[in-house]
């Protein structure tokens, strides 16, 4: 279950305290205050609108941006704005969210790469059009010095476009090359260079034939392939950078008796600090003073606030929901268990990136295959001819018609047609690999919390009450924020029950809510406190006067597509496995409902990562389903990851796909679609290898120049794309 985070108020001078004259100097000199603020539950562009104009309402608020794609929003406020004002004001309106610390954050990037790649694309094609144009001349007949003529043309505006528009080829061959390795990207390069250098040298020896308008399609088609992949996949932000900024960036700390907020990097360990009810931990430490309930759920996935007292150790990132607390530092900074949680996500996300995709498992093979095969090309033709320049010219069309043009489409163009397929059913793909992933996954782990189900409790006897007590239990939950609370309204709401009128109604932190109803006490709030016996079930408890204690109890409900998602994944022979960090019992239910047999309850983050990782010892493929902060590390270090829409942004970040409803059900056709994608990748490179069995010999007899090279390889791509286009 999700609590609206409220931490703790921004750094701000003290200005109302210092003299007139000292106040508006300082104000000269201060700047805007830069809040960030985390929106998980924002969706579309009525949402971006309702919360930008509630926060530029906000007093003292200068501008209000939101980012839907980051779910983030940026707010130039005065320097005594403070972000738990702003986050109550969303709260208002029905939008959760918490600060992310900006400094943490880098600044927002754009998609520099698509632009590039785009820009290039363009130029190629722009000078490729313009250099066909010029050639059409010279098929057309054209000799002599109007032939040189267009080719010196051709030249000039061949050579800065190739410089130009090369550039990602050739710097990703360089990488390689000087470290002793090949990849696609060197004969795509070598392709291109020596199909430039051919047609310069035709040119400057008043050749019959320049090839400078195959160097240009051959740019232009690979960028185009390249372009594809780029957009098949999301800019995918670091994991561990999310995390770092859910840290609390200010606290409160109590020195010589008086609370003094210092930035959290200048905490050291025996610091006493206060929390305020709403708050975030900003370290790991004891509770030393004060009672009040804790959210662990996104640490922990636990549903259920857990009762915080004297004695009672807390972590990073966890919320105070209802009562000041005062907590002693035991580990700050780099060493709290949300840093360390960071640094787990960190090294899964190294340990994934390892994954070497179809493409570059084929390109080991086909690289060095092509140039040994153009250096034997060359190699003959010069000893059966002593012809430098026909060798050279064969070469050159051996590299352009082995150029792996249709290697590089086979991936990206079936990617893009799965992943619209797959968006259609509310998915988004945000890894290049994440299809060949999901088709090899025989282990699906799920998270409990917030993922197979709601998060939120739902109240389960409303009618087993009288309607007096109902009316009673409306008016004293409705001064909590406790989550089961809540539900008692909203359940309330749903029956037309009218609160009674109860006075005196205040919130005991940790145990429940109090107050008089016709002269009685009542309460609604822990079995102990009421006197009432504990239950298996979630339960609050309310007690009038005297009376028996009487029980409401709730349910976390699934979410939609559940049910179906699992029986689907267990019904195609996949190993179906829940982890939760919540208690025994709940989870253990949720398991017999769904029929999962197995099922491991009160789960730590670390518990999650181990589990998975001995999983992929015994040669598992997992498939990671999750939402919390508990879940990230684990998502990060599974084969492949998936988490809801409604995740926390650092989960979504984590993960290779993203639900972008709250069905489930899609889960088990994405694997399905995911194998047939793979499959597709398979034949589109058993095209191209047929296509190179065919017209290699050709090249290597001698009987395509160049020019019928680049129109074979332009054939081969719009076969291997047709072929993709199979999976819409």
């Amino acid at each position: 279950m999700t609590a609206t985070l409220r931490p703790g108020v921004s750094a701000c001078p003290a200005c109302s305290a210092a003299p007139a004259a000292e106040a508006l100097a300082e104000r000269a000199v201060l700047k805007d205050a830069r809040i960030a603020l985390s929106l998980p539950a924002i969706h579309c562009s009525a949402c971006i609108t309702a919360v930008e104009e509630a926060l530029q309402d906000h007093p003292g608020v200068h501008a209000a941006r939101v980012n839907l794609t980051l779910k983030r929003a940026t707010v130039e406020a005065a320097p005594d704005v403070m972000p738990d004002d702003l986050i109550r004001t969303l709260s208002r309106i029905g939008y959760e969210a918490h600060e992310l610390d900006a400094g943490t954050l880098s600044a927002t990037q754009t998609d520099k790469a698509g632009r590039d790649l785009l820009m290039r694309l363009a130029v190629a094609g722009f000078a490729a059009m313009n250099v066909m144009l010029l050639s059409v001349s010279v098929w057309s007949g054209a000799a002599d010095a109007t032939r040189d003529m267009f080719h010196w043309i051709s030249a000039l505006i061949t050579m800065p476009v190739v410089l130009f528009s090369g550039q990602p080829f050739y710097r990703s061959a360089w990488a390689v090359l000087k470290h002793g390795r090949l990849n696609m990207d060197v004969p795509i390069t070598l392709a291109i260079v020596l199909a430039v250098v051919t047609s310069l040298w035709e040119t400057a020896l008043s050749g019959k034939h320049a090839y400078f308008d195959a160097a240009l399609a051959l740019t232009f088609f690979l960028l185009a392939g390249r372009y594809l992949d780029h957009r098949t996949r999301a800019i995918a932000r670091s994991a561990a950078e999310e995390l770092a900024a859910l840290e609390v960036p200010r606290a409160f700390v109590l020195r010589d008796g008086a609370e003094v907020q210092l930035p959290v990097a200048e905490l050291v360990v025996g610091d006493l600090l206060r929390v305020r009810p709403g708050g975030r931990m900003p370290v790991d430490g004891v509770i030393t003073d004060g009672v009040s309930e804790l959210d662990r759920s996104l640490l922990t996935g636990e549903t259920l606030p857990v009762f915080a007292e004297p004695g009672r150790a807390v972590s990073a990132g966890e919320v105070n929901l209802t009562g000041p607390l005062t907590i002693r530092a035991t580990a700050v900074g780099e060493e709290t268990s949300l840093h360390r949680m960071a640094d787990l996500v960190a090294i899964a996300e190294s340990g994934r990136s390892r994954y070497t995709s179809l493409a570059d498992k084929a390109a080991k093979l086909y690289a060095p295959g092509v140039h040994i095969l153009s250096a034997l090309s060359f190699l003959g033709w010069y000893l059966y001819t002593w012809d430098v320049r026909t060798a050279l010219n064969i070469a050159a069309a051996v590299l352009i018609i082995t150029c792996p043009c249709a290697l590089g489409l086979a991936v990206p163009a079936v990617t893009t047609a799965s992943s619209g397929r797959l968006f259609r059913r509310g998915m988004l793909i945000k890894d290049s690999t994440a299809l060949e992933r999901l088709a090899q996954v025989d282990t699906v782990v799920f998270d409990k919390t917030g993922t197979l189900t709601q998060g939120t409790p739902t109240l389960t006897n409303l009618a087993d009450h009288a309607a007096s007590d109902l009316q009673i239990a409306a008016a004293l939950a409705a001064g909590s924020s406790h989550p089961l609370s809540q539900a008692i309204v909203a359940a309330c709401d749903a029956a037309g029950v009218v609160p009674a009128e109860v006075s005196d109604i205040h919130e005991r932190p940790g145990y429940g809510t109090e107050g008089v109803w016709q002269g009685l006490t009542v309460r609604l709030g822990r079995a102990a406190w009421v006197e009432a016996p504990a239950l298996a079930q979630t339960s609050a408890w309310l007690r009038i006067g005297d009376e028996r204690p009487r029980a409401f109890t709730f349910a976390d409900s699934l979410r939609a597509g559940a049910e179906q998602a699992v029986q689907g994944l267990i019904a195609s022979g996949r190993q179906v496995i829940l982890i939760s960090g919540d208690t025994t019992p709940a989870v253990e239910a949720l398991a017999n409902r769904l029929g999962i047999t197995q099922w491991v309850a009160e789960a730590l983050p670390e518990d999650k990562v181990n589990r998975i990782k001995a999983l992929s010892d015994q040669g598992r493929h997992v498939l990671m389903v999750g939402d919390g902060l508990n879940d990230t590390a684990a998502l990060a270090g599974a084969h492949v990851s998936i988490s809801p829409a409604s995740a926390l942004d650092a989960a979504r970040v984590a993960s290779d796909i993203v639900l972008l409803g709250g069905d489930l059900s899609p889960i088990a056709e994405a694997v399905t679609t995911a194998q047939s994608a793979t499959r597709r990748i398979r034949e589109n490179f058993q095209i191209a290898t047929v296509y190179n069995i065919v017209a290699v010999p050709l090249a290597v007899a001698g009987l395509c120049s160049p020019l019928i090279a680049a129109l074979a390889m332009s054939l081969s791509s719009i076969t291997v794309s047709l072929n993709a286009l199979r999976l819409r």
